[in-house]
């Protein structure tokens, strides 16, 4: 079953204090220039939030692609972005882990073509899922997929039943049908998309939700059901490369 979440959620200042700080820190540089010469002074550089590592990147990856954005419940969620292309990627991670295990993925993906988003959850996760698609749609995205792990596989097929403009498709691995406050059994029958979904067989309880939620995706442009050997969980099963290579194609077929 699932180990418990680790939250860590970063609240922006109040915006007074903020504009309270910035007037001092302008009145200082204004008082520190002088009165006479010929050079204008330099506006000094907006200072930048610190890059976060989430205890995996190096320190080049988290300067590079450390990123925060809002979600519509004012919380501050953080994630890692990587690649550049037009189409996007939105990554979900399992209960029993965090951003980190999406980041070979997600690097690996980037040299595929995609712009690739990890998302590091801090507990309210369709929330969370939603906002990274609309920062990722601000920033030049004309397609955006889903792809969630295990809770993340509910996290991402609860959320595409809310996101406009609709994503262009959903990738669930090992998802259970409920989990910490989401329905993704009530979220799947009216999605429209394309949906792929995996399971290992051996992971039983795991394997009988995916199905279940396949059966339940009725009017799905595509409904890709895979069930696997093994009992490689979530994440995990894209350890086999055979595997990999069937969520790739999807994601190629519906992303190119």
């Amino acid at each position: 079953m699932f180990s418990a979440d680790r939250y860590s959620v970063r609240f922006r200042p109040p915006v007074r204090a903020v504009a309270a700080s910035a007037l001092t820190v302008s009145f200082l540089l204004l008082a520190g220039c002088g009165g006479g010469g010929g050079g204008g002074s330099t506006a000094a550089p907006s200072p930048s939030a610190t890059a976060n590592d989430f205890g995996c990147l190096s320190p080049a990856q988290a300067k590079a692609g450390s990123v925060t954005f809002p979600s519509s419940e004012g919380q501050d969620v953080e994630g890692f972005r990587t690649g550049t292309g037009t189409t996007a990627l939105v990554l979900a991670h399992q209960a029993d882990g965090d951003v980190c295990q999406w980041v070979p993925n997600a690097l690996d993906l980037a040299k595929e073509g995609y712009t690739v988003l990890a998302v590091d959850s801090a507990g309210s996760e369709v929330p969370e899922i939603t906002a990274a698609a609309t920062y990722l749609r601000g920033r030049g995205a004309k397609k955006v997929l889903l792809v969630g792990a295990s809770k993340g596989g509910t996290s991402v097929l609860s959320a595409a039943a809310e996101i406009t403009p609709k994503v262009d498709a959903v990738v669930s691995l090992s998802a259970p049908g409920t989990y910490n406050g989401m329905d993704a059994s009530s979220a799947v029958p009216t999605l429209t998309m394309p949906v792929f979904y995996m399971a290992a067989q051996d992971d039983t309880e795991f394997a009988e939700s995916t199905k279940a939620l396949s059966k339940a995706t009725k009017k799905a442009a595509e409904n890709d059901l895979h069930i696997v050997g093994g009992a490689n969980h979530g994440v995990s099963m894209l350890s086999d490369p055979a595997n990999y290579a069937q969520v790739k194609a999807f994601l190629k077929k519906y992303g190119s």
